[in-house]
């Protein structure tokens, strides 16, 4: 082909596709310019109905991807190429990648409730799927949690969002569950008034709900006291492990006895 060959196929081609092409360029850079703006625009009305900020980027990259897409589309339009046909392989391709991503869509979804419907959230203290910690992060597909002992715990937000959730921040007040026994020769009165001290002059007790002693079983060998402190869902562990070790150096001091088992000396007969 020689040089006035591909300058008549060049000068053809541009007469034929010329403005469709210069429209469809256009059209890329006034709709990228328009999606940008409505992408400032949406994430500032967020940010002014307080939305959390996981679920800010992820609607906006959402929203964003959405109208890239429809904007390509309508520039194929404009290129003469079929947006039907287009469209139906997009939908083919779509289902072919839904079906093998069944368990990832599920993750998805469950990512999308939970932002939507906030259960939890950051810094929350929740138990889930046999795993009790402090909420880290909501990701998209995951939420991750620090169990108590500094372990991280990463969860599928499909079983996350379709099983039990235990969350003891959301209402800022925890009660920590004791039960302490003594002897039956013990005086009640003077136990519970021992152990009601304690509790309620603990580092981290709260004063509203009131702390509550009282006997909860007459067991085998000792009465029973439930002892129910409560504090910030934070303090738990402070509180647990504080009572423990007060309520028995009080009830040492009171004389007051917590029974065990005692060896039985046995002496043979010679």
């Amino acid at each position: 082909m020689d040089f006035d060959s591909i300058i008549a196929s060049i000068t053809t081609f541009l007469a034929t596709y010329g403005f469709s092409i210069i429209g469809a360029i256009v059209i890329w850079i006034v709709g990228s310019w328009v999606i940008k703006k409505l992408m400032k625009t949406v994430a500032s009305l967020m940010a002014k109905k307080n939305y959390d900020e996981s679920l800010q980027k992820f609607l906006t990259n959402l929203i964003g991807w959405a109208l890239k897409i429809i904007l390509i589309i309508t520039i194929l339009g404009i290129l003469g190429i079929p947006t039907a046909s287009f469209a139906a392989i997009l939908a083919a391709a779509g289902l072919a990648i839904g079906l093998a991503l069944q368990g990832s869509l599920a993750n998805f979804a469950g990512g999308v409730l939970l932002m939507i419907f906030k259960p939890i959230k950051i810094g929350d203290l929740i138990e889930a799927q046999g795993e009790i910690g402090v909420v880290k992060e909501i990701q998209i597909f995951t939420t991750k949690i620090i169990t108590p002992d500094n372990k991280l715990v990463i969860i599928p937000n499909g079983t996350l969002s379709n099983g039990n959730i235990v969350n003891y921040t959301e209402e800022g007040k925890i009660r920590v569950d004791l039960t302490f026994g003594v002897g039956y020769d013990s005086d009640i009165k003077q136990t519970k008034e021992v152990l009601l001290n304690v509790i309620s002059t603990g580092a981290n007790v709260l004063s509203d709900p009131a702390p509550t002693v009282n006997v909860s079983e007459l067991a085998d060998s000792s009465v029973n006291f439930a002892v129910r402190p409560w504090c910030k869902p934070e303090h738990y562990w402070d509180v647990y492990f504080a009572t423990t070790e007060n309520v028995k150096l009080a009830l040492d001091k009171a004389g007051i006895e917590i029974p065990y088992p005692h060896a039985v000396e046995i002496q043979k007969k010679g």
